[in-house]
């Protein structure tokens, strides 16, 4: 298939979920049609996507289905099979590639990655035995968290370590292993950057965006991020590094701490649209979705300018998803729903866009009131 795709072609999407819906909708408007590989019959992205194959991740006759259905191929979430991705882009290009995946799935090659592209992290040491684990707890210090290298994401797959007794539990019950350990900082803030790169090198990242977290899910994200310009410019620096070492074609997003001295620390990347982007459809003449199909299919990337100061608040769980009559019935909050069949604890099903004029993000009082319902 030759790019830029032409209008009618078919973009694969390997996982089925939110982003893959959203990723769906934004390809339809540019007259894409998407193709969706998942393992969920009806799945948020296959209910608005023009087929679906329904297969587990790793099954080479289903990919090998899969890849004779589409032009292009792309994934919304990083635990899916690497190797299965190496088979479909022999057929068909993946885009990001199979490598860029293998580098996000595993947090020791991420970290080992970031460092050597020049991207300071928090201290961190891989952890393969128990006494692996004292001996880096007595390079790295208290408090420290002790994390899988693999499948973890919205808190699961880590513990945090207080003390010297707390090594041989969390040792003992986090799986699958290796793990890694991991220090903390002197904590300021959360920031991530949503960064889009083109097959030919060109590079659109959307505005450093702050990001507040509840019991390890993300919470809140406030656009722009309320903090010095100066930590604002070195987190943009540090995602357009990333993915040029990376070698990115598609959307990707690196999440930062910010310490006490204003440093910005690389967390976690991910090479796909993400949570902490949701703002960008309103916000944005064109979103990280957007972004993204345009990256994928080779057509130009747009300018990740913003229009708007936003606030996107996450709908988690049957709590909020119990609020859905009193947002609608809020003015200003603009509301997605992303047609998952039960309301799970902790499962994200939803989110809220709340829009001001650009420069006047208010204060905690006043993002409080404008989230109505939401407030909290």
């Amino acid at each position: 298939m030759s790019f830029p795709l032409p209008p009618n072609a078919v973009i694969g999407l390997v996982g089925g979920g939110q982003l893959g819906r959203m990723s769906a909708l934004a390809a339809a408007r540019l007259g894409y049609r998407c193709h969706i590989l998942t393992r969920e019959p009806d799945s948020p992205a296959a209910q608005v996507s023009h087929g679906a194959t329904l297969s587990d991740y790793a099954d080479p006759a289903s990919l090998r289905a899969f890849a004779a259905a589409v032009d292009v191929i792309s994934f919304e979430f990083e635990n899916v099979s690497a190797e299965g991705l190496e088979l479909l882009a022999s057929l068909k290009p993946v885009r990001p590639s199979p490598s860029v995946l293998r580098v996000s799935q595993d947090r020791v090659v991420e970290k080992s990655f970031l460092n050597q592209a020049g991207v300071p992290t928090a201290p961190w040491s891989p952890v393969e035995s128990l006494a692996e684990l004292r001996e880096a707890a007595g390079r790295i210090g208290f408090p420290a968290v002790l994390k899988t290298t693999r499948y973890g994401y919205d808190g699961k797959g880590q513990a945090r370590l207080r003390g010297w007794e707390d090594l041989a539990p969390a040792y003992e019950v986090l799986t699958p292993k290796p793990l890694i350990l991991e220090g903390f900082i002197d904590f300021a803030a959360e920031v991530s950057v949503i960064v889009g790169r083109g097959a030919d090198g060109a590079v659109s990242a959307f505005d450093t965006v702050e990001n507040r977290h509840r019991d390890h899910i993300l919470d809140l994200t406030f656009a722009p991020a309320r903090v010095p310009p100066t930590v604002a410019a070195d987190a943009q620096a540090i995602a357009r590094r990333v993915a040029e070492a990376l070698d990115v074609v598609g959307v990707l997003a690196v999440e930062m701490f910010v310490d006490a001295r204003g440093r910005v620390l690389a967390n976690e990347i991910a090479p796909r649209p993400h949570n902490s982007g949701h703002w960008t459809i309103e916000a944005c003449p064109a979103s990280q979705f957007e972004m993204h199909v345009r990256a994928i299919a080779g057509l130009p990337l747009p300018p990740a300018s913003r229009q708007a100061d936003a606030v996107m608040r996450n709908l988690v769980g049957p709590e909020d998803v119990a609020l859905w009559p009193e947002i609608l019935a809020t003015p200003g909050l603009v509301p997605h729903l992303y047609g998952k069949a039960e309301a799970r604890p902790r499962r994200k099903m939803g989110h809220v866009t709340r829009l001001f004029p650009k420069g006047a993000l208010p204060g905690e009082h006043g993002i409080a009131s404008a989230l109505g319902p939401l407030a909290r």
